[in-house]
């Protein structure tokens, strides 16, 4: 806490508590204790975006000198935010530290294609650089030099207007000049109504307007010349506004949250990429197809730099770009291009993804593509001394090793990993298969098993890795060997799955006798957990992959838990459930918690067909009256109306009765062709009959103290109806 409270110009804990007793502000001891909280929940999480807000804050109210590191600790944690590089160096040029805001500029420009950051840029060489000999020149090339990165941006047209005003503002000595001005006035407005921008509809009055100004004969000329790709770009600009409706734009960047919202706008982020890759300017330019997309994938980028799918989309997408230039002879742009691939990889490597060992891969593989394996050694290597277990570093270390310099270099990249201590078995393993299926030699790659069971002893996995490649080798007397040796050596708890191994192996090479032999031995081992379960070990006997000799039910009766075959799960095509006899399996949640049997369970799947009529109800059954009733009923597309306003209708029926209860009764007893008296004890006959009956089913209920309501219209026509027929 002490660097927290040095970092922010407070006082240490100690001297806070002496200073209580000279009446220290609550409000600076409450603001420090929130530091405090925020610093500790940024070291839990740090990139809770509420510390962030506190800190940044407080960064606010204290010179930039004071709260640089603040601002410095936020640009590592959101490199890709604009927003805050905005805000970072906003307080640098409060301070007027115009290196510190020119260093920071080249920092993040070229980096972070923000809009917004990039108007901050242009009004900064603006108002900074007015006062030199060469501004305009200065301030021309600024305007160029956005307008390259991100004029092609639907929101940029405020850019275009203001580059086009800035030309105009200039001053223009002779016709030399005035006709330099114009040609340059024109290049803008000509480049600007050819790009789908919000504002190009005004663009275009403002170009139609300057060009009959200049001169009306050639005006109708050039303005027909530009119409079509004008009329192009007003359609792209519509089309994208709603394929872009309901993006999130200048987030910060933070690690996959795996939410409902996340989800959503990656794949509405992914559409619009879709869409740009369909080239909707309807262009023959592979330049500016490539450059469209890539803006999508880097606007994308800002927000959601932490998913990895995208960076290799990105950098496929370019890769594949290039690869078509150079089909149809573009060789100069194809190698740009491709220098442009091995770019995007350093960058996602190098920031936000370091430690992403996926893309570190992938780049790999392309600069072995390219044949510069120095380039694929550098960014091993660099990758091994970067993250925490370097094992499947290693692993694809060695593989790239044999493809490019033979199976030499593959052991070099081997005895690296032997020596180092992060390593697991998994390097051993492969090395072994390796030597197995390159050089063909069984010595030597079971020497590298005995080296991995010298080191790993009691690594169940690694055994199960071992004694399945001998089972391979068909020595069935040096894999009962290893079995023995294995199971020798192993605590209880651990060997159970070599046991399980072990009778495997013996049902499919041994004899029965060797088979109950096995049986007996484990039975011995886990007496106590094989006890009263002969019948579930029988089981194990006669099962093979995810065959069983029993259904699920009566495996489920005997207590037998099924495992699960995870050899048959393959990356995102895995199926979510492995089937037993075309079945659900007992399986178990967390904390040994029986799941229900889904197999007795109706799932819902309304997939009606054109046989079926349009009130039947799919799902779950119905009731029978229910069911009845609806057979009874015409389909809703039969009923066009009226469409009755229920409120409207309650309303109007509360203005047109009347106000007063007596009143009611007098018109609802003359509609009866009765006196108000006759009316009341017709009701009252029938409120006692009702209350009699509700007595008679409640003996033992609690007393009804609601009275009946004093007008039943259904209860005065079923007294009627039994009045008249007693008459």
């Amino acid at each position: 806490s002490s660097g927290i409270n040095a970092e922010y110009g407070m006082a240490d804990p100690k001297y806070i508590d002496a200073m209580k007793t000279d009446h220290l502000p609550e409000m600076m001891l409450e603001k420090g204790d929130k530091l405090q909280k925020a610093e500790a929940k940024l070291k839990v999480h740090p990139f809770h975006m509420e510390s962030w807000n506190v800190l940044i804050k407080d960064a606010q109210e204290k010179h930039i000198d004071v709260s640089r590191k603040v601002y410095e600790r936020l640009m590592d944690t959101y490199p890709t935010c604009g927003r805050f590089w905005k805000l970072y160096i906003e307080e640098e040029l409060k301070c007027k530290n115009f290196e510190q805001v020119e260093s920071l500029f080249q920092r993040c420009l070229l980096k972070v294609l923000n809009l917004d950051l990039w108007k901050f840029y242009l009004t900064y060489v603006k108002e900074t650089k007015r006062l030199l000999p060469n501004f305009r020149e200065k301030m021309m090339k600024a305007y160029e030099f956005a307008l390259d990165k991100v004029g092609i941006d639907v929101a940029s047209g405020n850019i275009w207007s203001d580059y086009v005003n800035f030309i105009k503002d200039g001053e223009a000595a002779g016709s030399y000049a005035e006709n330099q001005k114009i040609m340059a006035i024109r290049r803008v407005y000509q480049r600007a109504v050819m790009m789908p921008l919000s504002n190009v509809e005004q663009l275009w009055r403002d170009y139609s307007t300057f060009e009959q100004n200049v001169n009306e004969i050639i005006a109708k000329k050039l303005l027909e010349e530009r119409s079509r790709d004008y009329q192009n770009a007003r359609r792209v600009a519509k089309d994208y506004e709603a394929t872009t409706r309901g993006l999130t734009r200048g987030a910060p960047a933070v690690p996959p949250q795996n939410n409902a919202e996340e989800r959503q706008q990656i794949e509405m982020w992914k559409k619009y990429i879709g869409w740009e890759k369909n080239n909707p300017m309807r262009s023959d330019d592979n330049s500016l197809i490539k450059k469209r997309v890539m803006y999508a994938y880097e606007q994308a980028l800002l927000t959601w730099g932490h998913h990895p799918d995208i960076w290799y989309e990105a950098a496929l997408f370019l890769e594949r770009s290039a690869n078509l230039v150079h089909e149809k002879g573009d060789t100069q742009s194809a190698t740009n291009w491709r220098d442009e691939v091995a770019a995007l990889y350093e960058k996602a490597t190098k920031g936000l993804l370091k430690n992403n060992l996926l893309l570190h891969f992938a780049y790999a593989d392309y600069e072995e593509s390219r044949m510069k394996p120095e380039e694929c050694h550098k960014i091993y290597n660099e990758l091994v001394n970067t993250v925490t277990d370097p094992t499947l570093v290693y692993v694809q270390y060695m593989k790239f090793a044999r493809r490019a310099e033979g199976i030499k270099a593959a052991r070099g990249v081997f005895k690296k990993a032997r020596d180092d201590k992060r390593s697991s078995y998994h390097v051993y393993v492969a090395s072994a298969l390796m030597e197995y299926y390159t050089t063909k030699s069984k010595d030597i790659a079971l020497k590298i098993f005995e080296l991995g069971l010298k080191k790993f002893p009691k690594n169940t996995a690694y055994i199960l890795k071992y004694l399945n490649h001998l089972a391979h080798q068909n020595d069935d007397n040096t894999t009962r060997v290893l079995f023995e040796r294995v199971l020798t050596s192993l605590e209880k708890d651990q060997s159970w799955p070599i046991w399980s191994e072990f009778l495997s192996f013996e049902s499919n090479v041994g004899d029965l006798a060797s088979l109950i032999k096995v049986e007996k031995r484990r039975s011995n081992a886990f007496e106590s957990e094989c006890k009263m379960k002969e019948t579930s070990l029988l089981v194990d006997r006669y099962k093979y992959l995810d065959l069983y000799p029993c259904t699920t039910q009566e495996l489920r009766a005997m207590d037998y838990q099924v495992e699960q075959d995870n050899s048959q799960i393959r990356g995102f095509l895995a199926p979510n459930k492995t089937a037993l006899n075309n079945r659900e399996q007992p399986t178990k949640g967390s904390g040994g918690v029986a799941r229900p049997d889904f197999s007795h369970m109706v799932p819902f799947s309304p997939l009606p067909s054109s046989s079926m009529r349009a009130n039947q109800v799919f799902g779950y059954p119905i009731p029978a009256a229910a069911s009845d009733l609806l057979s009874n009923m015409p389909p809703p597309h039969c009923f066009h109306g009226p469409f009755v306003a229920v409120d409207k209708l309650i309303k109007i029926i509360a203005e047109k009765c009347p106000q007063s209860f007596e009143a009611m009764l007098e018109k609802m007893a003359a509609s009866e062709n009765m006196d108000v008296d006759q009316y009341m004890s017709t009701t009252d006959r029938g409120d006692r009959s009702k209350k009699r009956h509700l007595d008679e089913e409640e003996d033992d209920g609690p007393t009804r103290t609601t009275a009946p309501p004093a007008f039943d219209l259904y209860r005065m026509r079923q007294q009627r109806r039994h009045d008249t027929a007693a008459m």
